[in-house]
């Protein structure tokens, strides 16, 4: 997962998973999912994230990280 904010336009995309969108609905005023051909969800599009969200801090909650050595 990565999260992209876009200050010239106030938006946060959140990639849920690599590769194209197919289609884009929204969701919410404001709040647009993209799906991909087989109709699972890629990403959330988040417009006037500023005013929606805390961006000012980024909180993770026990995600299954794995470590990756370097070479």
């Amino acid at each position: 997962m990565k999260l992209h904010y876009y200050p010239e336009t106030d938006s946060l995309y959140i990639e849920l998973r690599p590769g194209p969108g197919a289609e884009t609905r929204e969701v919410a005023p404001g709040v647009n999912a993209d799906f991909d051909s087989a109709g699972a969800v890629v990403g959330l599009d988040i417009d006037q994230a500023s005013g929606k969200l805390d961006l000012s801090t980024l909180e993770t909650v026990a995600l299954p990280f794995t470590t990756t050595h370097a070479a």
